[in-house]
């Protein structure tokens, strides 16, 4: 067991890794070697990413990818997409392919409206709090003048600040709902900036207000913080053609194939078990952009389950449908995006993608964004109705296979070969492996 350490934030890189070298690996200089194997030779860059976060030791890197052919309200893009998953790119590039032909992706973003909320306890007349808050709202938006300055002027700012009553459900307990807009920005930090100017301002004025009682001046605020579920501002994106352009494909006609993929989003509308797995495939293609952009994918990943959830029962982001002889095929999700602050300026790579979608606003990454989302639960649904999932993910995870056995350039190329007529399971694979070098 390794000893309590103080001050290890305090260590140079060098010390903690020998720290954790010394502790946690019998001073394996092995350890040591792999840890630094990943260091940026440029040494700018590496102090730039070690300053990302805290105790930073090393960098861990993730394929950075593009997925090209994507035809958006009739404009062409290449998207960027860091992610391990084998089969993902290769997925969405193929969705992309097969609608780019059809008349590509159609986007747009419905609202932009995000939320914070200061949470508080009031013991005393709701209707005195009621009072109060409708006396001093202007004075508390105004409070925060000096935080929303800027922004204001770039479109942004406060929209609009409610008092909730929670009190049915915990005593005493009460919200101020904020509400606003961010423009480009992800806007985390101007967001929790304004709610604490507020929760600070609240508890002035109620010891201040002559119309409340001693005790019910004193305001108990217990957190002041946004949320990531945001509701109001979401996205949608959707393809659609006539059903004799859609494939013929395992002796299914293209009306068969239609009436087979819309059933099998039915099914993850209504069955839980599935539509965990069916959004998860969304996110595969919406949290490789998120991350190639230097987005939070945990705050999207939250936000997209809860809306998942809003009406009571988890299900399906995504909509198929027929009608007139029409496929159609759909999402819609919330996704708090941001193309300025954070990240965005300071990481090379994420410059990098947002240079190759062409330098876009938060609405128009939210729509990019959306869209890899329905190609990846396009191109998952269209493998899952015919060929089944296996047969293209595994082809894609044959190099994973061959790399755990080391397989040289030449084995590689005979066995890519083998595969392409034959499937791939671990075990026919270490089969051929074990054959070759016999």
């Amino acid at each position: 067991m390794a000893p309590v350490v103080s001050g290890f934030s305090k260590l140079s890189k060098d010390e903690k890794i020998n720290w954790l070298v010394k502790h946690h690996f019998n001073n394996d200089k092995n350890t040591i070697d792999i840890i630094k194997t990943y260091w940026n030779s440029d040494e700018k860059l590496q102090q730039l990413h070690d300053e990302f976060t805290e105790n930073t030791i090393s960098n861990y890197y993730l394929p950075f990818s593009v997925a090209p052919n994507f035809l958006i309200n009739n404009k062409r893009f290449t998207i960027p997409m860091a992610i391990e998953e084998s089969s993902v790119v290769a997925a969405a590039s193929k969705a992309a392919k097969f609608w780019q032909s059809r008349g590509g992706f159609n986007a747009q973003v419905l609202s932009t409206t995000k939320v914070g909320q200061v949470h508080f306890t009031f013991s005393g007349d709701i209707e005195k709090l009621n009072i109060f808050f409708k006396n001093i709202k202007s004075d508390l938006i105004s409070s925060a003048s000096h935080i929303t300055k800027n922004m204001e002027k770039r479109g942004g700012g406060i929209i609009d600040i409610e008092l909730r009553d929670k009190s049915l459900e915990i005593e005493n307990y009460y919200q101020l709902h904020c509400t606003f807009s961010t423009v480009d920005a992800m806007g985390a930090n101007f967001i929790n900036s304004c709610l604490e100017q507020f929760a600070d301002f609240l508890t002035k004025a109620a010891a201040a207000y002559i119309k409340f009682s001693e005790s019910e001046k004193t305001i108990e605020i217990i957190m002041s913080i946004l949320s990531n579920y945001v509701p109001e501002c979401l996205v949608r994106a959707s393809v659609s053609c006539a059903i004799d352009d859609l494939p013929s494909k395992d002796n299914l006609t293209p009306l068969q194939y239609a009436q087979k993929f819309v059933r099998a989003v039915q099914i993850a509308e209504i069955e839980p078990y599935r539509a965990v797995t069916h959004n998860k495939g969304i996110m595969n293609g919406i949290d490789a952009v998120v991350l190639a952009t230097g987005n939070d994918f945990r705050a999207i990943e939250a936000g997209a389950h809860a809306y998942a959830s809003k009406d009571g029962k988890y299900t399906s982001l995504t909509e198929a449908k027929i009608e007139n002889n029409i496929f159609h095929f759909s999402i819609q999700l919330p996704l708090a995006l941001g193309t300025v602050g954070g990240l965005t300026t300071l990481h090379p790579l994420v410059k990098l993608a947002l240079n190759l979608l062409g330098s876009p606003d938060a609405k128009k990454l939210m729509e990019i964004t959306a869209v890899a989302g329905l190609a990846q639960n396009f191109a998952a649904i269209n493998s899952l109705i015919t060929t089944g999932i296996q047969q293209g993910h595994m082809k894609m995870h044959l190099m994973n296979i061959l790399n755990q056995f080391q397989a040289t350039n030449e084995e590689k190329q005979k066995l890519v070969e083998h595969f392409k007529t034959n499937t791939v399971t671990h075990s026919e694979v270490v089969l051929q492996i074990e054959k070759l070098r016999n």
